[in-house]
C-alpha cells in the first residue's frame, strides 16, 4: 500500500517532469546552441531515468536512457542538433507518456512504436552523422579521455526520515559507482543500541571517493531526487585518479576506521603527503565544496497538493460562505450588538479565506501552452505551412476547472487558424506577406474576467460569403439585416462550416458551435472579428472562477436576483412612469442617453404598482444597458450551484444560490440577457 502511494506519487512528478522535457525540446528547436537549455533537456530525462527505476518503471527507465545518451553526446559537444534528431525526440516524449500507462508494453501498437523508436535512437548514437569531432581519431580521443579524469571528494548525509519518500541511500551509491572507480567509506558511528533503533530511521552516512571523466552536474544529477533531504558536499580533489596511490587511499581508510568522518582537508593533507612525483601534484589550498544542501536550508516553498483536496477545499468555503449570510441575517434582525459585531468579523475573515483559496486554485494559462506549440508545430510540418506562435500574457491566471474544460476548444481554434487561416508560402509571397505566417495568442484581465485573443495574420474570413452559405443553409431570410458581428456569429451555428473539402485536420460542418457549447459550460462567451487578406482575431471571455462570485441582490416581484457586480456601473433610482411604455426604451442619466430593459416586462411578469424603480447600468461589450428591477437589496457573495439538466437549454441565467434565510435566489448573466432581449426585440418589431 505504501509502495503504491510513491507510484502514484512518481507518476505525477512523471507527468510534470514529461511536461517540462517537451517545453524544453521545442524551445531548443529555436535556440540550438543554448547550454541552459540542453542541460535542463538533460536533468529532466536523467530525473525520469533515475525515478522510473526506482518505482519499477523499468522500460521507461531504459527508454530514457537510451535517449539520454544522444543529449550526453550533444551537450559534450559531439553531436549536433538537428530538426530529424527533434523530431524523434519529441516523438519519444510521446511515447513515455504512454510508458506511464503502459509499463510493460502489453499493447501491440506501443510495442511496434517503441521499437521503432529504439532502433532510431540507437542509430543516430551509434552513426554521430552530425559529430562535429569526426576528425579526432580513437587514439586520441582515448586520450583526451584519460587526460580529463579528475578525483572528487562526496559527503552524503540523508536525513533520518529519508526512507519516507521510498528513497533507499544505497542505490544511489551505486549509481556513483558507475560513473567511474570509486572508493566508499561507510560510517556507523550514529546507529544508536539495538534496543532504540528506529527501523524507519536511516543513521549511515558515506564519504566517496569517485575517479571519473564526468562533470560535477552529473554527479549531482544522482542526489536530484534528494537534494533537499540530506546533507550534500560535492569537491574536487585531486585533477588525476588518486584511487592509483595505494598508500594514501590505505590510510584514508585507516583514518575513517578510527574517526566518524575522514573530512575533505584531512584528505587532502594526505594525498599530499604521498604525492613525491612531478607528474602527481595536488593543490595546497582547501578545495570549497561545489555544492553543499544543509538541513537549515531545507526549507519548504511548496508543496503538491492533489486537485481533490482543491475541489473539497472549494465546496467547504462554498458551505462556510453559506452559513455566514445566515449568520449575518439573524445577526441583523437581533439587537444584540455582540453577535452583530461577531458576525461583521466572520464575514471579512470569510472574504479573506475565500480570496486566498482562489489564489491557491488559480492556475496560470501557461501550463496549455506547450500543447499549442507542439500542435502548431506538428501541424504546420504536416501541411507544408511555415507558422509560428507568439504568445504573451500566459501568466495571467484561472480557475483549474476552467482550464480543464478549455484546452479541447483552444486546440480547436488554432487547428483552423493553421488550416484555414494561414495560407501557403506561395501564397503569401503572391500577397506581399512574409513567407511564415504568425499566431497570437494574447491573455489579459479585463475587469472580474479574462479575456483570450487568438489573431492570425492569414486569408480572413469573407463576410459576404458567410451571409450567402447561410440564407443557402437556412439559417437566415435574405430579408434579414444583420451587422458584421452577427453574420460571424451564424459561424457558431451547427452544421455550418465555409470549407468545402473535408480534411483530417476539419471542416466536417461540427467545431465552432462545439466550441461555443463547451465555453458556455463554464460560462465563457466567444467573438469572431476578420478582414479578408488581413487575419481574424477570435476573442475569448471568461470569468476568473466558478465557485463563487460578488454579486448584487435585486428583488423582482419579490423574487431575488444576482447580478454579478463586476459588470455594474452605477445605480440610479426613477420614476416608474419614466421606464413604462417609453419610446424606444431610452432614458437619461447625468445627460447621456442609455438604453434599457425593463424586467418585469421583459420577464412576463406583471407590471409594478411602486412608484419608484431602480436602475442598473451594466457593461455590455463596450456600451452601457439599463436593467430596471424593484429594489437593491444589497451585496451578496454568491455561492454559485448548477440548475440541473433540465434548465440547460436556457442561457440568461448562469446558476442559483442559497440565501441566508434559505430562499433560492437566480444569478443572471447580463451580457446572454441582453443579447436574447436584443433579438426578441428584433423579431417583434420585424414581424
Amino acid at each position: 500500500m505504501e509502495l503504491e502511494k510513491f507510484r502514484i506519487k512518481f507518476l505525477e512528478e512523471a507527468t510534470e517532469k514529461i511536461n517540462e522535457l517537451e517545453e524544453a525540446l521545442l524551445l531548443l528547436e529555436n535556440d540550438s546552441g543554448n547550454k541552459e537549455i540542453i542541460e535542463r533537456v538533460f536533468r529532466s530525462m536523467h530525473s525520469l531515468k533515475g525515478g522510473g527505476a526506482m518505482f519499477g518503471f523499468v522500460k521507461l527507465s531504459e527508454f530514457t536512457h537510451d535517449l539520454e545518451n544522444i543529449y550526453d553526446l550533444i551537450r559534450n559537444d559531439k553531436l549536433e542538433i538537428s530538426r530529424g534528431l527533434l523530431d524523434v525526440t519529441l516523438a519519444s516524449v510521446d511515447h513515455l507518456k504512454t510508458l506511464l500507462n503502459d509499463t510493460e508494453l502489453e499493447s501491440e501498437d506501443s510495442r511496434k512504436i517503441h521499437n521503432e523508436l529504439v532502433a532510431q535512437i540507437k542509430n543516430i548514437i551509434e552513426n554521430k552523422e552530425n559529430s562535429v569531432d569526426e576528425s579526432i581519431g580513437d587514439e586520441s580521443l582515448e586520450l583526451s579521455k584519460s587526460s580529463e579524469i579528475k578525483t572528487y571528494y562526496i559527503y552524503f548525509e540523508p536525513n533520518n526520515d529519508i526512507f519516507n519518500n521510498g528513497t533507499n541511500p544505497l542505490f544511489l551509491i551505486d549509481e556513483l559507482q558507475e560513473l567511474g572507480d570509486s572508493k566508499v567509506f561507510s560510517h556507523f558511528n550514529r546507529v544508536p543500541d539495538i534496543d532504540n533503533i528506529d527501523v524507519t530511521k536511516c543513521y549511515v552516512y558515506w564519504e566517496v571517493l569517485l575517479a571519473t571523466e564526468e562533470k560535477v552536474n552529473v554527479i549531482s544529477d544522482v542526489f536530484i531526487f534528494v537534494e533537499d533531504e540530506c546533507k550534500l558536499e560535492i569537491s574536487e580533489l585531486t585533477d588525476y585518479n588518486v584511487l592509483n596511490n595505494k598508500n594514501a587511499i590505505a590510510e584514508i581508510a585507516e583514518a575513517a576506521l578510527e574517526k566518524s568522518d575522514v573530512g575533505l582537508s584531512e584528505m587532502q593533507l594526505i594525498i599530499k603527503k604521498y604525492s613525491e612525483t612531478k607528474d602527481v601534484e595536488t593543490k595546497d589550498e582547501v578545495v570549497q565544496p561545489v555544492k553543499t544542501t544543509s538541513k537549515k536550508e531545507n526549507i519548504i516553498s511548496s508543496i503538491r497538493v492533489s486537485s481533490d483536496k482543491l475541489d473539497l477545499m472549494m465546496n467547504l468555503i462554498s458551505e462556510l460562505v453559506t452559513t455566514q449570510a445566515r449568520l449575518t441575517l439573524i445577526a441583523d434582525k437581533s439587537s444584540d450588538s455582540n453577535l452583530l459585531s461577531i458576525a461583521e468579523n466572520v464575514q471579512k475573515l470569510t472574504r479573506q479565506i475565500r480570496d486566498n483559496a482562489f489564489d491557491i486554485v488559480l492556475v496560470p494559462i501557461d501550463t496549455m501552452t506547450t500543447r499549442f506549440q507542439r500542435l502548431v508545430r506538428d501541424l504546420s510540418n504536416e501541411l507544408n505551412k511555415k507558422v509560428i506562435l507568439v504568445t504573451e500574457g500566459t501568466d495571467t491566471e484561472l480557475d483549474k476547472t476552467i482550464i480543464e474544460s478549455l484546452t479541447d476548444p483552444l486546440l480547436h481554434i488554432l487547428r483552423n487558424c493553421i488550416d484555414h487561416g494561414i495560407e501557403s508560402a506561395e501564397e503569401r509571397k503572391k500577397l506581399g506577406k512574409p513567407e511564415q505566417g504568425e499566431i497570437l495568442f494574447k491573455a489579459y484581465y479585463s475587469g472580474a474576467d479574462v479575456h483570450i485573443k487568438i489573431t492570425d495574420d492569414g486569408s480572413g474570413i469573407d463576410s459576404e460569403k458567410i451571409r450567402s452559405l447561410a440564407i443557402e443553409k437556412g439559417l437566415m431570410s435574405k430579408d434579414a439585416l444583420l451587422n458584421r458581428k452577427e453574420i460571424f456569429d451564424l459561424i457558431f451555428a451547427s452544421g455550418f462550416s465555409t470549407v468545402q473539402n473535408v480534411t483530417d485536420v476539419s471542416g466536417r460542418g461540427v467545431g465552432m458551435d462545439v466550441v461555443k457549447r463547451k465555453l458556455a459550460e463554464v460560462r465563457g462567451e466567444v467573438e469572431i472579428e476578420s478582414e479578408v487578406d488581413v487575419g481574424t482575431t477570435i476573442t475569448i471571455k471568461l470569468p476568473l472562477t466558478l465557485s463563487i462570485i460578488d454579486g448584487l441582490l435585486v428583488q423582482i416581484a419579490k423574487e431575488h436576483y444576482i447580478i454579478p457586480l463586476s459588470v455594474v456601473n452605477k445605480i440610479y433610482s426613477t420614476e416608474h412612469n419614466n421606464v413604462v411604455n417609453k419610446y424606444n426604451n431610452l432614458i437619461v442619466f447625468d445627460g447621456e442617453q442609455i438604453p434599457f430593459y425593463y424586467l418585469r416586462e421583459e420577464l412576463k411578469l406583471p407590471e409594478s404598482k411602486q412608484l419608484k424603480e431602480q436602475v442598473i447600468i451594466v457593461s455590455y461589450e463596450d456600451k452601457k444597458i439599463g436593467i430596471v428591477v424593484d429594489e437593491i437589496v444589497g451585496e451578496y457573495q454568491a455561492v454559485l450551484k448548477s440548475l440541473g439538466k433540465m434548465f440547460t437549454n436556457q442561457d440568461m441565467i448562469s446558476g442559483a444560490t442559497i440565501l441566508g434565510d434559505g430562499t433560492i435566489a437566480l444569478v443572471m448573466d447580463t451580457n446572454r440577457m441582453i443579447l436574447n432581449f436584443s433579438k426578441d426585440n428584433y423579431k417583434e418589431k420585424t414581424k
